[in-house]
């Protein structure tokens, strides 16, 4: 996997493989099994320059590029989505909008403890009757007196309802014409009056990640907080899903990638008719298609961040590679789980979690279906 890339992208593989395996492997059955978000090892995290990756390091950021940044959430995925989740939302959910569309005092005044592991940030697009509807948010902001008067819920929000989570960029309608609302995007701190996070649990998958849902009440924060123009809340939102569906694609890499060398790894050990199971030809027909799979996913992956690097377009290519990493994960997890049998469906094995874990990717930051739309309209 590593035949083209520069020897500083393979380096830092090793990095976070290395933190992968002997820091977030060892908790990532039992993690699941509580259904607990992980505080301490989101500090580590934090600690190991996993927040902030692209970030300058004005402002605490590592200052390095995409690339790197997509090869980290891979490496983790690799081990356990969960963890991998956190810090795809944190940066490129959480960071990414102040950091592009905030003011220098914005920056400033977040940026830095946001980078640290102490603080986590949100981004509140999804409602009960808003998701693949953008604009459905029902969520309003009145503008009296100076401040912000917000009143509305989220839905399905990562990294909001921990004691670490410390705020939310959500996009909400600020006014409206003829029937057309005016849709803006509103920084809203955790300590503000009226912020109610609920800790969603009994989740299929990504259970130890921290998805939550908001309520806000009245909630009063100053108009210096809009992030961006009025007005622009559609613009920061899909701009910032654009980058956000790389990292999501990552996760499905990487989830793909562990699956595939568990299941090599079993078919070697495990025998069946006097043979190793790699030695039956069904089975090493799998392994060769899963490796397949893997391999034209990560160039199209990577190639979607290097336009990205280079300042080119990567919305379309970061949607082909959103709708092709996830179905590869989904694909590559159920051909690991039926090389490993009956013992592929036992909790104590990592496949069982994978196989889990990988369905929430064809769903979450536009869905397969919602992305074969964003494809359709970038081709006509």
């Amino acid at each position: 996997m590593n035949e083209l890339l520069e020897d500083r992208y393979i380096e830092y593989r090793r990095k976070i493989r290395a933190f992968s395996e002997t820091v977030i492997k060892p908790l990532a059955i039992a993690q699941d099994e509580k259904e607990e978000f992980p505080l301490e090892l989101a500090q580590k995290m934090g600690k190991a320059g996993l927040f902030g990756i692209t970030l300058s390091e004005k402002y605490g950021g590592q200052g390095l590029d995409y690339l790197s940044y997509i090869i980290a959430v891979e490496e983790i995925a690799r081990i356990d989505s969960s963890p991998a989740a956190t810090v795809s939302a944190h940066n490129s959910l959480g960071i990414f909008p102040i950091y592009t569309y905030g003011t220098e005092e914005q920056r400033i005044n977040y940026l830095p403890g946001l980078c640290t592991g102490e603080n986590l940030w949100a981004f509140g697009l999804t409602e009960k009757n808003a998701g693949s509807d953008a604009k459905g948010v029902e969520t309003e902001a009145k503008l009296t007196e100076g401040q912000w008067l917000i009143n509305g819920s989220k839905m399905f929000i990562t990294n909001s309802s921990s004691s670490i989570a410390s705020g939310i960029t959500l996009q909400a309608i600020t006014g409206g014409t003829n029937g057309k609302k005016e849709l803006s995007a509103i920084l809203v701190d955790r300590s503000t009056p009226g912020y109610y996070a609920t800790p969603i649990k009994g989740k299929l998958m990504w259970r130890a990640v921290d998805n939550g849902e908001l309520r806000f009440e009245n909630c009063v924060v100053p108009k210096e907080n809009l992030l961006g123009n009025r007005g622009d809340g559609m613009k920061i939102m899909l701009s910032t899903l654009d980058g956000g569906r790389l990292s999501i694609a990552a996760i499905g890499l990487g989830l793909a990638q562990g699956a595939f060398e568990m299941a090599v790894e079993y078919s070697k050990k495990r025998k069946q008719f006097g043979k190793t199971l790699s030695e039956f030809q069904a089975i090493s027909f799998k392994l060769a298609e899963m490796s397949v799979k893997i391999e034209l996913a990560r160039n199209t992956l990577y190639h979607a961040c290097r336009l990205k690097d280079a300042g080119l377009p990567f919305a379309k290519q970061a949607a082909i590679s959103k709708l092709y990493c996830s179905e590869i994960a989904r694909e590559v997890a159920d051909e690991s789980l039926q090389v490993h049998g009956a013992y592929g469906l036992l909790r104590e094995n990592h496949i069982e979690r994978f196989y889990r874990d990988q369905r929430l990717l064809q769903i979450g930051e536009g869905t397969s279906e919602i992305l074969k739309m964003v494809i359709s309209r970038h081709i006509l």
